[in-house]
């Protein structure tokens, strides 16, 4: 089921009311799910599922892309002290190649709740219906802003990518994967263009599989 129409007026900072409400209609507990990179060109999908307290304020929990990174990592320790589950899982690239990102997504999705220690009733997820979770679940549009625990899966999966990001910058210099996280750049797409694509690149899409053509043609910049 999708729940659309928070689409508009939703709120700046996320509440739990929707939590509150399944609850209140018997589903506890309930798990908030999202994910972080679906659009680079490299490295993982990332997906990530928390189960917050009944009533669990906190201020300035938002959509992590409308955050900066200091911000981001501040609220993920509070999120980690106070949450009573919380599992983030990690698809390479090259499942993302086997597969497609939309069923890889689903699948870090659902392992992501597997790995929750206790089975939620049902989750909260941002954006469209999931395909394989354990558990019933609720697409929101805007779930983000419009869950707190889905905006704190969305940080717990951002700032776990972010890092990953880094760490993969270190392996396979000249990317500027620390700066762009591995999306579409300029710098990003000269980069590739001139050293061509490395293992954690994504080889299903188009910028990246036209630089690998470039290379085994020797084609020039």
């Amino acid at each position: 089921m999708t729940l659309a129409p928070l689409r508009h007026g939703a709120p700046a900072a996320a509440t739990d009311a929707l939590e509150r409400l399944a609850s209140e209609a018997g589903h506890w507990p309930v798990a908030g799910i999202d994910e972080a990179g679906r659009g680079p060109l490299a490295g993982p999908v990332v997906a990530a599922a928390v189960v917050l307290p009944p009533g669990f304020a906190l201020p300035g929990l938002a959509d992590s892309k409308a955050l900066d990174a200091p911000t981001r990592e501040r609220l993920l320790v509070e999120i980690e002290r106070a949450a009573l589950g919380l599992a983030v899982v990690a698809v390479a690239a090259a499942r993302v190649d086997q597969v497609n990102i939309l069923r890889a997504t689903h699948e870090a999705m659902a392992a992501a709740v597997a790995h929750l220690p206790a089975a939620p009733r049902l989750a909260l997820v941002d954006g469209l219906p999931v395909h394989g979770l354990p558990c019933p679940h609720l697409a929101v549009i805007d779930g983000d802003v419009c869950s707190a625990a889905i905006a704190a899966a969305s940080i717990l999966a951002k700032v776990a990518r972010d890092r990953m990001m880094v760490e993969l910058d270190a392996l396979f210099p000249g990317y500027g994967f620390a700066r762009h996280k591995g999306y579409p750049t300029p710098e990003h797409l000269e980069a590739l263009q001139r050293l061509g694509p490395c293992p954690v690149h994504r080889r299903s899409f188009a910028p990246v599989a036209a630089a690998l053509v470039r290379m085994q043609v020797k084609l020039p910049i």
